[in-house]
């Protein structure tokens, strides 16, 4: 299956030098991102890379996501907008191929089949990887809880002891 923001790119392009690539989601891509990513709307994604292969096979990515999304607020239910800039760093490697490093500090791994590496779905994946689980709109705050009025109707018992 195809994902939703697709860019391939043949390992044959990155030369001694590295490559530079930018991808930029068409807005029917964004709206399938926020289908993807459960969030109200995603409207607006790039993602800045430089590739440098690390052998005949292998491709270190770093990259510069730039993301304009819509998120709901989990204080308020309201909907906001908010931008995300994350910096990032993934290897590419042939599937089978991925380290058994359960080393959170390490790099992540992205498996790729054949020749071709998905820029596209790489951006995808970090931009979930960014995503403020529990999101606040800017000046929310969590209201006040109030004291129970009512005894609790075992409260008798207690200071019985």
């Amino acid at each position: 299956m195809t994902p939703e923001f697709h860019r391939p790119l043949s390992l044959d392009r990155i030369g001694t030098l590295g490559l530079d690539m930018t991808v930029v989601a068409k807005p029917a891509e964004c709206a399938a991102l926020a289908i993807r990513m459960n969030l109200p709307a995603v409207l607006a994604l790039s993602c800045a890379f430089h590739l440098t292969r690390e052998s005949r096979d292998k491709v270190l990515a770093r990259g510069v996501l730039h993301a304009t999304i819509t998120q709901t607020c989990v204080v308020s239910l309201e909907t906001f907008d908010a931008l995300i800039e994350e910096v990032f760093q993934v290897r590419f490697v042939p599937s089978g191929e991925e380290s058994e490093d359960i080393d959170p500090d390490s790099d992540d791994e992205i498996p790729f089949e054949g020749n071709f590496i998905d820029l596209g779905e790489a951006a995808a994946e970090q931009l979930g990887l960014a995503l403020d689980p529990y999101p606040r709109m800017p000046g929310s705050e969590m209201p006040e809880i109030a004291e129970d009025p009512e005894p609790h109707p075992f409260a008798a018992l207690r200071r019985l002891n």
